[in-house]
């Protein structure tokens, strides 16, 4: 904003004052906005005139600046406009020039990442040259290999759009024309797009009346328009869209004004479609005829609805990918390149400064001659200046009263937004809250509170995050519960899974939506069309496994489908481990959390499909027969047993055509073995155990094993040895593991509801993580994938994911952020679908598997194609 000052001399005797006075100074304050800030609102020459008129002139150094030590002070100037409203003081023509130079270095690369070298790769960014002449001749260079047809022919005509007929938009032509162009009108736009001369480009210039019409009739009235634009459509999407290679917006949005493009209508674009230019291997047919957005208006969620950031001079590009709904830091992957940049006349600062200059100057002096404490009314201004003063001796001036209430109403806004937070109740304290916690603490508006009956716990998580804890057993108090998730927004279920529905059935009578990692067990189930009655969303299986494993299925799947292929096989093995060097036992195996369900997991029967036959495999004492060795990391000795039922996921993920599908558990080498002894000795047992209940007679671990066996409870450790070793079959490694664990010793037994609890609480301790000690989790997806051309694609996916020393555990980490992460998606609105539901759309698990690579978790993928 320019400001000006007349100040009187001071200290001088009463003779000389008198009626002494300087002319007004007018000064330049250094620009400091950001480091690109190079330009001022005036030039060294413009500031010579001023000082010709015998006006003093401040200037406060820069070497930032691009025209160094000549300054001038700022004036706001956004508000100077003549009798037709247009502003007469702008830099709109150089944000153009800017733009079009920088979305022709961004075509570059990212056609390059398409697999296609371009004449575009030898522009550079704007600020990369001295001055626009030097950007012009690198466009006219380009220009000249493109009339040579050195523009690949794969790619098909490139066609450009422009938005707009103001400055923006004809700076943007202006380096346009230096390409061999030919401008067409947008009727015509399909045409050459498909049929045009690819030793040239292909220009169109979208005013209001190409693309706007009225809902009810398809007839465009400027008139009525402008008094009532919620009348009208735009048909861009449909009718231009469809047939551009480079968008140049040049246009703002304004409330209840159609856009010119909708999430929707990207995702309409960027659908893989046939081509009418055909690829060949190595020269490849673009995946749709979009490929570059530049936003010169830079209009966050304006006219393009998913232009939802600026980007940077630092980092000018990013990519939309529309399926998922994200944008990223890149010029490769799937979506469109979008350029968004905010201050683009910073990169052309000398010419920006003349070219602003030459409009500000013939205002300078009457702005200089005004004086602050006279009346506003009283000074001579023209009407530009007059009415772009907003404030004048610390008043606002009256035109502009109206932003006192402006401030007002924000200010009330703020102050509502702090008493509405988002609401989120975290049922648990264990291993797996503290990742959830964590991830959603970056976000100020949203308020935790923490349900658990581990007041140790809850106290620790208190001391790091901020939270309330609430005292709450959930099966215990299931009033206090109810009354605890109506006050909510959103639940968080981290619980065992079989208090899930108790949680579930609460969120649907208070109509609160809810989050677990957990399976959606057939409790869970029965309540499914509760939920959809309540309108509410219930997510379930968003951890690790059940969740990434999901996820990078789906994915998979999807991508597949959209190509026209078919999924022949799919085996997915997942295990969570320590880290070899901390595998030291004979389980090869710690716990971080109750061990009762990995436990009671291998008394479950397994069910698969092998080369189009359904395989049983028993659980309990014949859990030995489903146990394989992995040939897969070859290093880690692991093996794996199938878990659950895998054949109903045929339906879920949509694969009918699979003749194998498996999902199953790794561990190392030995595990199996070991927790086979258990089974045959019978400590894996449900069922309850009176003599190990609170008021029973304490029982040491030997005394158990011998009522176990069948033998005297006094019996010697021997006989005890060798009873056991004969129970077990005559198995020597089983008799060590349970002397390492100290089962045949005088340790006393857990008090406990039954045996296997009992067995958790000993093993819990005894097989925990010590200081310092990492796990690991260990993923590995395997597809069989059938293309049209009949070839067979062998595609495996591996996720290894480390503990963090002293930090979050790898199965604290893959099953608390994904879990927030959803979480944080429902709460923003990025979910919309209501229901009982896994992670296995593109919603869910699209951004999920995008975000979780910036927590550090990475997955790769590896194909082999065979004939």
């Amino acid at each position: 904003m320019l400001r000006v000052s007349r100040t009187k001399l001071g200290r001088l005797s009463p003779g000389l004052s008198r009626g002494l006075h300087h002319k007004a100074v007018m000064a330049l304050r250094r620009e400091d906005v950001n480091a690109w800030e190079r330009r001022a609102p005036l030039a060294p020459r413009h500031v010579k005139g001023i000082t010709n008129l015998g006006y003093k002139v401040l200037i406060q150094p820069s070497n930032r600046r691009a025209i160094h030590d000549k300054e001038i002070r700022l004036i706001d100037y956004e508000k100077m406009v003549d009798h037709r409203g247009i502003r007469v003081v702008a830099f709109g023509q150089w944000a153009g020039v800017a733009g079009m130079i920088n979305i022709l270095h961004g075509m570059g690369l990212r056609l390059l990442a398409l697999g296609h070298h371009t004449p575009f790769m030898h522009i550079g960014m704007a600020h990369n040259y001295r001055n626009s002449g030097q950007a012009v001749q690198a466009v006219r260079d380009a220009g000249y290999e493109i009339s040579l047809g050195l523009m690949p022919k794969s790619i098909g005509p490139l066609t450009f759009v422009f938005t707009g007929t103001g400055n923006v938009s004809k700076g943007a032509q202006e380096i346009f024309n230096e390409l061999p162009c030919e401008y067409v009108e947008p009727h015509e736009l399909k045409e050459v797009s498909q049929s045009g001369d690819l030793r040239k480009v292909y220009g169109t210039v979208l005013s209001r009346h190409h693309h706007l019409v009225r809902k009810t009739n398809g007839v465009y009235d400027p008139v009525e328009y402008d008094k009532y634009p919620e009348r009208y459509i735009s048909r861009f999407n449909t009718d231009i869209a469809p047939y551009t290679t480079c968008l140049i917006n040049g246009i703002y949005w304004e409330q209840n004004t159609p856009r010119l493009l909708t999430r929707q209508d990207a995702q309409s674009l960027l659908a893989p479609g046939k081509s009418p230019v055909a690829g060949v291997e190595g020269c490849p047919a673009l995946p749709h005829k979009l490929v570059a957005i530049c936003d010169i208006s830079a209009d966050t969620g304006g006219s393009i609805e998913f232009m939802t950031e600026y980007t940077t001079i630092e980092r000018p590009f990013c990519m939309y990918d529309a399926d998922q709904h994200i944008i990223h830091d890149s010029v490769e992957g799937s979506g469109i390149l979008m350029c968004s940049i905010d201050n683009l006349p910073a990169q052309l600062p000398i010419e920006s400064t003349e070219y602003f200059g030459d409009m500000l100057y013939p205002y300078v002096e009457e702005m200089i001659l005004s004086d602050a404490t006279q009346p506003l009314e009283s000074q001579n201004f023209s009407p530009v200046v007059r009415d772009a003063v907003i404030a004048s001796n610390g008043m606002l001036s009256n035109k502009y009263k109206y932003i006192q209430k402006l401030r007002e109403n924000r200010e009330r806004a703020q102050s509502l937004s702090m008493g509405t937070k988002k609401k989120v109740l975290v049922l648990g304290s264990g291993y797996v809250s503290e990742p959830v916690l964590e991830y959603l603490s970056r976000d100020d508006s949203i308020e935790i509170t923490v349900g658990s009956d581990m007041k140790n716990q809850t106290e620790q998580l208190g001391k790091k995050y901020n939270i309330n804890p609430v005292s709450l057993h959930v099966g215990k108090q299931e009033e206090k519960l109810s009354s605890l998730v109506a006050t909510q927004d959103l639940v968080i279920s981290l619980l065992p899974y079989v208090l899930h529905p108790l949680v579930a059935k609460a969120c649907i009578a208070s109509k609160v939506n809810m989050i677990t990692a957990s399976y959606i067990t057939p409790a869970l189930k029965e309540l499914e069309k509760s939920v959809e009655d309540a309108g509410i969303t219930v997510i379930g299986e968003l951890g690790l496994d059940p969740g990434l494993d999901h996820m990078l299925a789906m994915e998979t799947i999807d991508k597949a489908k959209e190509v026209g292929a078919t999924i022949e096989s799919y085996v997915s093995y997942c295990g969570g481990l320590p880290a070899p060097e901390y595998s030291d036992n004979p389980l090869r195996y710690k716990f971080s959390w109750s061990p009762v369900g990995v436990l009671m997991n291998i008394m479950q029967p397994a069910t698969y499909l092998l080369n189009g036959k359904v395989v049983n495999a028993a659980g309990g004492v014949s859990f030995l027969d489903s146990v394989t060795p992995m040939d897969y990391f070859p290093g880690l000795n692991l093996e794996g047993y199938p878990n659950r039922d895998s054949t109903k996921y045929a339906e879920i993920y949509g694969i009918p055509s699979a003749h194998t599908l498996l999902r199953g558990t790794l561990r190392y080498k030995g595990y199996a073995k070991a927790l086979s002894g258990f089974v045959k000795l019978g400590l894996i047992n449900r069922d309850a155990f009176p003599a190990l209940r609170p008021d029973a007679n304490p029982l040491t671990w030997k005394e158990l094993l011998c009522d176990l066996v069948g033998i005297s409870s006094s019996s010697k450790c021997d006989v005890l040895k060798e009873a056991v070793f004969k129970k077990l079959g005559g198995d020597t490694t089983q008799l060590e593991a349970l002397e390492w664990l100290g089962l045949l010793g005088d340790e006393q037994v857990p008090q406990a509801e039954s045996l296997v609890d009992a067995l958790s609480k000993h093993l819990a301790v005894k097989l925990s993580y010590g200081p310092g000690e990492k796990d690991m989790i260990v993923m590995r997806d395997s597809f069989g994938i059938r293309h049209p051309s009949g070839h067979l694609e062998n595609k495996t996916i591996d996720l290894v994911v480390y503990g963090d020393v002293n930090g979050f555990s790898a199965m604290a980490k893959t099953v608390g952020l994904p879990t927030a992460m959803a979480a944080k998606m429902l709460l923003d609105g990025e979910i919309q679908a209501k229901g009982l539901m896994g992670p296995f759309s593109k919603e869910i698990y699209g951004p999920i598997l995008e975000r979780i690579k910036a927590e550090g978790i990475m997955y790769t993928t590896q194909s082999t194609i065979k004939l």
